[in-house]
């Protein structure tokens, strides 16, 4: 695990090539989640993305493996089968904050970066800019956010986005979705710890 300071926020990367990485994921989001006073609000992981880009699908497809875990303490807008995107993603957010009580929203996206940074995952505090990397005027959104480095920045980056290997975005998928899996794991232990002195 990497960390980084950028614009006053912390950023940690983690790089889907070391094995344990979505367990250093886990209990840095369960800390991250701490520090921002999660208790009493519904979390909520926004999985951002187009199913109809390799490179943009990774919030879709992590949408839908969230939504099929069991023991689900959270709630999850954007899957395969309603992806949340540039057209909906505000009327999608009004949808969060009418439908769940005191929402704490994770926001999840795929992104470009530099070339030594692909296959890399990021976890920060404070909101995502959904759509940064294509030129896309969308609102910032979520109290955490979740990125998947999906390619390289460069010139076309909307044609890096439609030739991404899919194989990289399902291992990322794969890796926040075992990470958040953790970081549940974790919190439903301590809740229990308390219940059960």
């Amino acid at each position: 695990m990497k960390q980084f300071v950028e614009k006053n926020k912390k950023i940690f990367y983690f790089d889907s090539k070391e094995r344990y990485s979505p367990y250093d994921f886990g209990n840095t989001l369960l800390n991250l989640l701490e520090v921002n006073s999660y208790k009493n609000k519904t979390i909520v992981f926004l999985c951002i993305g187009s199913d109809r880009a390799t490179g943009d699908c990774l919030g879709p497809l992590l949408g839908y493996k969230l939504s099929h875990l069991p023991s689900k303490n959270y709630v999850v807008y954007g899957t395969l089968e309603e992806p949340v995107h540039a057209k909906n993603l505000k009327e999608t957010v009004s949808r969060i904050y009418s439908e769940n009580n005191n929402p704490f929203i994770i926001a999840i996206d795929a992104s470009l970066g530099k070339a030594s940074h692909v296959g890399y995952y990021t976890l920060g505090e404070g909101p995502l800019k959904p759509g940064a990397g294509v030129d896309k005027d969308l609102p910032y959104v979520g109290d955490l956010f979740v990125t998947g480095i999906v390619n390289l920045s460069g010139l076309f980056d909307q044609m890096l986005l439609q030739t991404t290997r899919l194989g990289t975005v399902m291992t990322l998928v794969d890796y926040i979705c075992q990470g958040i899996s953790h970081c549940m794991y974790l919190m439903r232990g301590r809740v229990m710890e308390k219940t059960n002195p």
